[in-house]
């Protein structure tokens, strides 16, 4: 008995062929946009990193000035005032010491004679003679050498000026462990929560803090200049890739769409 070959299905018409394209029409242009935003999010954090490297390599080379006094405070803000370069000068407060969670070799003066590995910074308020108190994050010391007593050359008494960078707070990481007040270990540069910790005036206290440059230290310890200068800069990459989906999407819905207007 010889089988009877069946017959090609017909095909829809054109109009039911468009039907068809509708559905996915739209599921492809709504990810389509989505891609597009997120490639112009990425094109948008690019040129403000741009901005922020550019910006923070001025500030970090111009001359240091003076730095203004509390009625001058609350006029400074991070976006003109974070990575400038001051000089203050005072008495650094050795007994009201507080330590800063910081894995040392990341910074951009980093090399095989600057310090790496786990430590802290040591932050050490610094009272002006007009009584002001201004957080000074003096440098890095292994963990080993966080207890004072073993770095007492480095606890320099009488009248010192410190040459660094403005520091405004950070805000916590998802990650970032809890602080420790009664051991005055902190995780985050949570500067008000410093102060009060070590029983600051806020109303005397600067807003922000000031990163110790390189200058030696008596002893060696602490060792300054540890400021994070080199931002990762990923942005333009992740651009590339949100737009070549993008083009991908356009490419493979494209050839599906010929090929059901065809009736295949």
């Amino acid at each position: 008995m010889t089988a009877t070959p069946s017959s090609p299905a017909p095909a829809l018409p054109l109009a039911a062929r468009l039907r068809t394209l509708v559905v996915p029409g739209i599921a492809a242009s709504i990810a389509l946009a989505i891609l597009v935003v997120l490639g112009t999010w990425q094109l948008s954090r690019l040129a403000w990193k741009n901005g922020l490297v550019a910006q923070v390599e001025q500030r970090t080379r111009a001359p240091a000035i003076a730095l203004p006094g509390r009625e001058a405070w609350p006029r400074m803000t991070p976006a003109r005032d974070d990575y400038r370069r001051v000089t203050v000068t005072g008495r650094f407060r050795h007994d009201a010491e507080a330590y800063l969670y910081h894995v040392a070799g990341d910074s951009r003066q980093a090399d095989a004679t600057r310090p790496r590995g786990q430590g802290f910074f040591v932050l050490t308020p610094l009272v002006t003679a007009t009584g002001d108190t201004v957080i000074v994050n003096r440098g890095f010391v292994p963990t080993d050498r966080r207890d004072p007593g073993t770095r007492t050359a480095g606890q320099v008494d009488g009248i010192v000026s410190v040459t660094g960078l403005i520091r405004y707070p950070e805000e916590r990481g998802a990650l970032a462990a809890p602080d420790d007040p009664a051991r005055r270990t902190f995780y985050t540069r949570d500067l008000a929560g410093i102060g009060r910790t070590l029983g600051l005036d806020a109303a005397a206290t600067a807003p922000f803090s000031v990163d110790a440059d390189a200058t030696p230290v008596p002893g060696g310890l602490p060792v300054g200049g540890e400021t994070r200068l080199v931002f990762t800069n990923r942005h333009f990459e992740y651009a590339l890739t949100w737009f070549g989906l993008a083009l991908t999407l356009v490419g493979v819905f494209g050839a599906y769409a010929f090929q059901r207007l065809r009736g295949r």
